[in-house]
């Protein structure tokens, strides 16, 4: 984890979108009560502190929560994750069938680029280390979601 500086006045929903285009996951902290904050926002949610310093995750969690979503497009899943730095996000478990995500497994963010845009996504850790990647902060995929 280390601390980002972003441009002066910049919206803090560029910041944490550049860094998903650098295949970062950056998330804020809270100068005065040392929260991790995420979404990224303006005010602390904890305590209503405007003095938020951005900082990158090593992307490292546990899946908190997880369900299967089947529509006409077939099944997805949309996971909670609870990253290793105090703060939960909302995204998918990309590497295990929608119905086969397990609550409590270690995954590490990466990003795939989905409607020309990155998106940050999740992976788990066996199938990270079996594609040669660590787990966290593996390099930006090209591919479509």
């Amino acid at each position: 984890m280390t601390e980002v500086t972003p441009p002066a006045g910049a919206a803090p929903e560029v910041v944490f979108r550049d860094g998903l285009t650098a295949g970062e996951l950056r998330f804020q902290r809270c100068d005065k009560c040392a929260a991790a904050v995420f979404q990224p926002r303006v005010l602390c949610p904890a305590c209503g502190s405007d003095e938020l310093g951005w900082e990158r995750s090593s992307g490292l969690g546990t899946v908190y929560s997880t369900t299967a979503v089947r529509g006409r497009e077939g099944m997805h899943n949309v996971s909670l994750v609870d990253l290793d730095e105090g703060f939960r996000m909302m995204s998918r478990v990309d590497d295990v069938d929608a119905d086969q995500v397990v609550i409590g497994t270690r995954v590490g963010f990466t990003t795939v680029e989905q409607d020309g845009a990155p998106v940050a996504v999740f992976r788990a850790e066996s199938a990270a280390a079996r594609d040669g990647r660590p787990g966290a902060g593996v390099p930006q995929d090209k591919e479509q979601s």
